[in-house]
């Protein structure tokens, strides 16, 4: 058995043990969820929420981030330090922090009740993917510094040049009194996507957040990136997550922001001295939560100061009380539910209860277990029941009287005509299934089919006709549909599913991809392995492209959530050098090319440049290369944090694109820097 082993070319001397930080570099993903934009902004969250978590626990009181020129984020508090004492092999605390896995002050019950940090991972990892780091920190009457290159510990001179140490540095002295800690970073340009950025206004909603969480915390943020940097900004809330409800809320409010409190308790099993031994934890809940007038859902939640994007057991409890709430405390008995009651069809579903629902969820106890590094979403089985019951009594509290009878009112009008909007749409949608079925092939008209489906199949959807002619000869027909949009595509975030799905190509879609909508989507139904929106460059493009998205996100969720959605990105400009066709995607390319093309010697006042204004004046070549041919275009997968974006983009083009006038005239004079409206005669 062991000569065929060696002989297949597997023997122990495969077996490789990754040391240190090494795990780190090798799989990024696993800590950080990718190499790409959101892996690299997750290596900021871990420094800041490593600093509220010092406010959290009340040691702290300012955070500041700073975003600097040369590509590095600073993130500084005024806590307690980070500890500079020796351990027992000598090294100093700070060294231990920024080059071991797991390891930290989060462990026990002494330094932290209660943290987000808990994996003990984040500084390390941090430091495991930057090319540099530099921490200082104020203690004892003095500022201590050590700094760490390619992950080596040690002291960068005035010069520039790095001596090996793990002695920490003593800058200068400082008031004794004065504490906190600063890490400043430089992200590793080879471990990142090429076009990884940190977004300014991303660092600025995350901040903004973090301040709700703890009321008596202030965060500034400075970016003094780009020519024209913006002002810096300061952050402070001490309403709670009441403010943050009022922060989040877009549209009239239909009622009070309603906050409800409480804790529980709950026992796990816990390993203590190397024995799984029964513990009770406790577990606070803090809730606010209204409803307004719009049709959008946002839900935000949080387990002691860290944002859990994809929810958790107390999401899952929250969802379910409120729910089982409405059911049972406020829709009994309302005339206008009587019909669909007799029917079995009387009571809301999750999607009734939470259309135009804003809310904000926290919950605090020790030690929660995150399912993946990246704690996006919490595990802790127990917390599910004690959020069910805190949400389900203040509820029912609020419903039987404890909020205005106005405000009571309006919530149950609204809650029921969503379940009579989501009755309607499904009736309609049934009977035009039942009518496609009569059809030839059930299928939207306009929908060039592919002939065969599956995960390598694709659905490209278009911009009208006129770019769909090239598509479709441009495509492989084998595995490429093409579906031309020739309407406009419904704001899924303002329309009831009623408007959903009557519209007509939200419904061509739907029957297209052919696995449902909204909670009765399959993802297992799908025809296509992936759906790519192929839009014009252009400010018209981009609304449809948000458009999309926004229905994905709130109609077909299971499709972005397992990486299915791209969209494909058309050049802005062609050129022909010699016999070789070269394009570019933006102006700054554009000139980058022309001055590349001027320095080797061509004369660049004769390059004859095209911009195409829109994917229908491509001929089919000139499609084929840039946007249909897998070995050369370029797809861009859209993410769900891509899918919220694109529905607040949807929501801006609404106001400067729609209809309401008085809105539009309100934001322009809100937001425009070059408006005085002191001059005005409004």
């Amino acid at each position: 058995m062991a000569d065929d082993t060696t002989q297949s070319g597997y023997d122990a001397s495969h077996i490789e043990v990754l040391e240190g930080l090494e795990a780190v570099r090798k799989r990024p993903g696993m800590y950080i969820g990718g190499t790409g934009s959101s892996g690299l902004h997750h290596l900021v969250w871990e420094l800041i929420d490593n600093a509220v978590d010092e406010a959290a626990a009340g040691h702290a009181n300012l955070i500041e981030v700073t975003l600097h020129r040369d590509g590095s984020v600073e993130v500084s508090d005024n806590g307690r330090g980070i500890p500079t004492g020796q351990k027992a092999d000598g090294r100093t605390a700070v060294e231990v922090v920024f080059t071991e896995l797991h390891a930290g002050g989060k462990f026990g019950s002494g330094a932290y009740g209660s943290s987000g940090g808990l994996h003990g991972v984040g500084a390390s990892v941090v430091n495991a993917l930057a090319t540099k780091l530099v921490v200082e920190v104020d203690l004892d009457g003095a500022t201590w510094r050590l700094a760490f290159v390619e992950r080596r510990p040690g002291h960068i001179g005035p010069r520039g040049g790095f001596t090996p140490s793990s002695t920490l540095e003593k800058v200068k002295k400082i008031p004794a009194r004065r504490t906190g800690t600063r890490v400043r970073f430089w992200p590793d340009t080879d471990i990142f996507d090429p076009d990884a950025r940190i977004d300014h206004e991303r660092v600025r909603d995350h901040v903004a957040e973090v301040c709700f969480l703890v009321p008596t915390l202030k965060v500034r943020l400075t970016d003094k990136r780009g020519t024209n940097p913006p002002e810096p900004e300061e952050f402070s809330a001490k309403g709670g997550l009441a403010d943050f409800v009022d922060y989040l809320s877009i549209g009239d409010p239909l009622c009070e922001v309603i906050t409800i409190r409480g804790e529980g308790t709950f026992t796990e099993k816990v390993p203590v001295d190397g024995k799984l031994t029964e513990t009770e934890r406790t577990c606070e809940v803090d809730l606010a939560l209204r409803w307004v007038k719009g049709y959008d859902t946002r839900v935000v939640s949080f387990v002691n100061t860290i944002p859990t994007a994809e929810g958790g057991t107390h999401v899952a409890g929250f969802e379910r009380a409120l729910t089982k709430a409405v059911n049972d405390t406020l829709l009994p008995g309302l005339r206008k539910l009587a019909a669909l009651e007799k029917k079995g069809k009387g009571r809301a579903e999750k999607g009734d209860v939470q259309e135009g629902l804003v809310a904000a969820l926290k919950v605090t106890l020790p030690e929660p277990q995150f399912r993946g590094q990246t704690k996006g979403e919490l595990g802790t089985p127990g917390v599910q029941s004690i959020a069910y019951e805190i949400t389900k009594d203040g509820m029912v509290t609020w419903f039987d009287g404890g909020g205005a009878k106005s405000h009571i009112s309006a919530v149950r009008e609204k809650l029921a005509q969503a379940v009579i909007n989501r009755v309607a749409a499904r009736q309609t949608l049934d009977a035009r299934r039942k009518a496609a079925k009569l059809g030839a092939t059930g299928m939207p008209d306009k929908l060039a089919d592919c002939r065969t489906h599956g995960m390598d199949a694709e659905l490209l959807i278009v911009e009208g006709d006129s770019a769909a002619g090239p598509a479709k000869a441009g495509r492989n027909s084998e595995n490429m549909a093409v579906l031309p949009l020739r309407g406009k595509v419904v704001n899924a975030g303002k329309a009831t599913m009623k408007q959903v799905v009557e519209n007509a190509e939200a419904q061509a879609l739907f029957t297209a991809i052919g696995a449902g909508f909204g909670r009765d989507f399959n993802l297992d139904d799908a025809r296509y392995g992936r759906i790519i929106i192929l839009c014009d460059a252009d400010v018209d493009g981009s609304h449809i492209r948000c458009l999309l998205l926004t229905l994905f996100y709130h109609y077909m969720r299971p499709l972005l959530e397992a990486g299915r959605v791209f969209a494909a990105q058309p050049p802005l400009y062609s050129v022909k050098v010699g016999d070789e066709v070269r394009y570019t995607f933006s102006d700054a390319e554009r000139d980058a090319l022309t001055t590349e093309l001027a320095s080797s010697g061509r004369n660049t006042e004769k390059l004859n440049w095209v911009r195409f204004k829109g994917l229908g004046e491509m001929d089919v070549n000139e499609l084929f290369e840039t946007c249909l041919d897998p070995e050369n275009r370029i797809l861009r997968r859209l993410t769900m944090e891509d899918a919220m974006e694109a529905t607040r983009a949807a929501d801006r083009f609404e106001v400067l694109m729609g209809s309401d006038v008085a809105r539009r005239k309100a934001f322009l004079l809100a937001n425009s820097e070059l408006v005085d409206p002191a001059v005005l005669d409004v």
